[in-house]
C-alpha cells in the first residue's frame, strides 16, 4: 500500500525543485534585464516584491478553491503555470512595447504556480502513508534547498559556458521540469488528506484555537529566521571579504542553502531516532548563537561562517512546524496548510524587511539589523516550549 505512494512523494520532491526554479532563476538575470531592456533598478526590485506578493495572495485565496477542484487538478495547474511563466519570460519582453510589462506578466504567472505548490506539496506528502511523517516532511523541504543551490550553480555554469545572452535556452530547459512533473501528477495516486466523510476545520474553527495561533506565529518566525540572514548573506560576503558578486553568491547564499538542506536531509534520514521538539529547540539555540556571531564577531571570515551555520540551524524550523501542526491539528485540512504557508511567506518577506529597515536607520549597519532579527528565533523557541504543554491550548 505504501510503496505505490513512493512515486507521489518523489513527484512532490520535484515539485519543490520547481518552486526553487521559479523563485531563484529570474533574479540571476536582473542585471542583464537592466542592461538589455533598459529597466531601472527600482522596477527590478519590484519584481521580487511582486513575486512573493502574488504567492501570498494565492496562499490566502487557495483556502476557498483547492478542496473544490481537488488536489490533482490543482497540482497539475500549478506545474503548468510555473512552466508557462518561464516560457513566456523568453517571449513577452520581446513582443510587448514595454519589456518590463512582459517580464511582470511572466513573473505573475509563474508566481501563481509557485504559490499553489507551496500550499499543495506539504499536505500531499502528509497524506501519503508512511512510518514517520516528520522524516518525510523534512526530506521534502530539503529539496527546495537543493533546487536553490542547483539553480544558482547550474545557471552560473551555463552562463559561463554559453554566455548569458543565451539565457532563453536555459529558461526553456528549466521549464521542462514542471512540464514533465505535471504529467507525473496526472498518474500518481494522491491520498485524501482526511478520511471519507470527514471535513477539515474551517477558518473560524481554526481561529478559535490557541494552538493554531501559536503555530502560525512559529511559522512566521521560521520564515523570518531563515530569510533575514539568507537575503543578506551575499552582501556580507561582498562587503566583508571584498570578493566578487559571483564568488559572494557562492560563498554566502549557496553555503547557506547547502547547510540548510543538509540539516533537513539529516533529520529526513535519522528523524525516527530524534525527538522533534528537542531538535527544534537546539536548532533555535544554535540560530540565536549564529545571529550573535554575525552581529558581534569582528573578523569578516567569522561573520561569514556564522551565516553558514545559521543555514544549518534554520533547516528544521519550517518543516518541523508543519509536522507539529499536523500532529496537533490532524483535522486542520487545506485551510490550516494554506494559512501556515501564508504565515511562512509573511515571515520570508518581513524578516529581511526588518533587517533592512534597522540597518538603514543605523547607517547601513547590517550587523545591527541582523542583531534586531534575533527576535524571530527567540519567539520561535518560546512557541516550541509553549506547544509542549499541549492540552491547555485547545
Amino acid at each position: 500500500m505504501k510503496n505505490q505512494y513512493n512515486k507521489t512523494i518523489t513527484a512532490c520532491f520535484v515539485g519543490y525543485i520547481v518552486q526553487a526554479v521559479v523563485n531563484n532563476f529570474t533574479p540571476l538575470l536582473f542585471l542583464f534585464f537592466q542592461k538589455s531592456y533598459h529597466v531601472p533598478i527600482s522596477q527590478i526590485t519590484l519584481l521580487v516584491t511582486f513575486n512573493f506578493g502574488i504567492q501570498l495572495l494565492v496562499d490566502l485565496l487557495s483556502v476557498r478553491f483547492i478542496d473544490k477542484i481537488g488536489y490533482r487538478v490543482s497540482m497539475i495547474a500549478a506545474h503548468a503555470l510555473a512552466a508557462a511563466g518561464l516560457l513566456l519570460l523568453t517571449v513577452l519582453p520581446e513582443i510587448l512595447p514595454v519589456p518590463f510589462i512582459g517580464i511582470l506578466i511572466a513573473v505573475m504567472i509563474y508566481a501563481i504556480g509557485g504559490g499553489l505548490l507551496e500550499v499543495l506539496v506539504s499536505p500531499v506528502v502528509e497524506a501519503c502513508p508512511s512510518d514517520n511523517k516528520e522524516k518525510a516532511m523534512s526530506l521534502l523541504h530539503s529539496f527546495y534547498c537543493w533546487g536553490h543551490a542547483g539553480v544558482v550553480l547550474l545557471s552560473t555554469l551555463f552562463f559561463y559556458a554559453a554566455g548569458i545572452d543565451n539565457w532563453k535556452i536555459l529558461a526553456i530547459i528549466w521549464a521542462v521540469i514542471p512540464i514533465g512533473n505535471a504529467f507525473v501528477f496526472a498518474k500518481v495516486p494522491i491520498a485524501p488528506l482526511l478520511e471519507d466523510g470527514e471535513t477539515g476545520l474551517g477558518l473560524k474553527e481554526l481561529f478559535r484555537l490557541k494552538i493554531f495561533w501559536i503555530l502560525l506565529i512559529m511559522m512566521i518566525c521560521a520564515g523570518a529566521s531563515e530569510q533575514a540572514v539568507s537575503q543578506w548573506a551575499s552582501a556580507f560576503a561582498e562587503k566583508g571579504l571584498g570578493i566578487s558578486k559571483a564568488a559572494g553568491d557562492l560563498a554566502g547564499p549557496m553555503a547557506f542553502a547547502i547547510l540548510m538542506g543538509t540539516s533537513r536531509l539529516f533529520y529526513g534520514k535519522y528523524g525516527d531516532r530524534i525527538n522533534l521538539d528537542h531538535f527544534m529547540i537546539y536548532s533555535c539555540l544554535l540560530c540565536i548563537l549564529s545571529y550573535l556571531g554575525i552581529s558581534l564577531f569582528r573578523a569578516p571570515l567569522l561573520n561569514l561562517i556564522a551565516c553558514a551555520v545559521c543555514g544549518l540551524s534554520v533547516g528544521i524550523m519550517w518543516p518541523g512546524t508543519f509536522s507539529k501542526a499536523s500532529a496537533a491539528l490532524p483535522k486542520g485540512g487545506t485551510a490550516m496548510f494554506a494559512l501556515l504557508a501564508l504565515g511562512g511567506d509573511m515571515g520570508c518577506a518581513g524578516g529581511p524587511t526588518l533587517v533592512g529597515m534597522i540597518s538603514d536607520s543605523l547607517g547601513d549597519n547590517l550587523k545591527m539589523g541582523i542583531l534586531a532579527g534575533i527576535i524571530f528565533p527567540v519567539l520561535l523557541l518560546f512557541g516550541i516550549l509553549r506547544c509542549k504543554k499541549g492540552n491547555s491550548l485547545s
